[in-house]
């Protein structure tokens, strides 16, 4: 590990809240990667015999209407949840930083034209774009990565530019083009850097937001599709059995608040860690 991050991980473990976050991350995470490894049994295996168990010595977090284990499912779902933010974050935070780059650094007239394009994304509202969308495309994984990407793509462009226009009459950016440096090379070795960091914590705090929009389309049958677990369908299975085995509802909430105090607390570490001048209080 290069010794910058290495000390950027020192910090955010001094801080309990986030080295809290770190595990929690971790934990789901690991969920994600070794799904195959670590689910006790397939996550679509229908056993109607012992359809709605309770937490038993087989089945952990019991079973739901068609006899799937729940544990299984939400570990699979942790593959979902974090496939589609990565994914979808990774493409709105990708096409972002480029165009704020170029809105930084490039003529006014492009600011201008891309300011325009940002304000536009942001004018429409979320729930009502993520709607027509899905009714156009479809439900399904790739639709929602659609979806989030683009809405995605302002609030980091935005950051990015700010960060740009900050950087590009600093005396280091200045020497610079007074000794003919190229583009690429004041892009790429004195504006990236400086840009990466507050679009990392940015990144990092948007994941449970992701996750949480992902679940509640689902929840709403306009996500992921069945029989491919996700942590939305598993709640949404839990209210329709709330009578029947309320424990369902409960286990499909868990990975919920797990990755939001996880991403939210890391997200934080990181921001004290990389800017030490916004650092907050905060009491244990």
């Amino acid at each position: 590990m290069p010794s910058g991050a290495l000390e950027i991980v020192k910090r955010v473990t001094r801080d309990p809240f986030g080295l809290l976050g770190l595990v929690l991350v971790i934990i789901v995470l690991g969920a994600a990667i070794f799904a195959d490894v670590i689910a006790p049994y397939d996550p679509a295996k229908i056993d109607i015999i012992n359809k709605l168990q309770g937490p038993s010595a087989a089945h952990w977090l019991g079973t739901d209407q068609l006899g799937r284990d729940t544990l299984s499912r939400i570990i699979y779902g942790a593959r979902v949840a974090m496939g589609i933010a990565v994914f979808s974050i990774g493409i709105g935070a990708f096409i972002g930083l480029i165009l704020g780059i170029l809105a930084g650094y490039g003529p006014r007239w492009l600011d201008a034209l891309l300011i325009f394009f940002f304000d536009s994304l942001n004018a429409i509202p979320l729930i009502l774009f993520a709607l027509t969308v899905i009714v156009i495309l479809g439900p399904g994984t790739s639709t929602l990565i659609f979806v989030i990407a683009v809405i995605s793509i302002p609030v980091y462009g935005r950051l990015v530019r700010a960060q740009t226009l900050s950087l590009r009459r600093s005396e280091f950016i200045l020497a610079e083009q007074a000794m003919g440096a190229s583009l690429p090379r004041i892009v790429g070795i004195h504006l990236l850097p400086n840009v990466l960091g507050p679009l990392v914590i940015l990144v990092s705090m948007d994941i449970p937001s992701v996750v949480a929009l992902e679940a509640a389309l689902s929840y709403l049958g306009l996500g992921v599709k069945p029989p491919t677990p996700s942590w939305g369908t598993i709640l949404n299975d839990g209210y329709t059995s709330l009578r029947s085995n309320p424990a369902l509802v409960i286990a499909a909430g868990i990975p919920l608040v797990i990755a939001t105090l996880g991403f939210t607390f890391l997200g934080e570490a990181l921001r004290d860690a990389l800017d030490p001048k916004l650092k907050t209080r905060r009491t244990p």
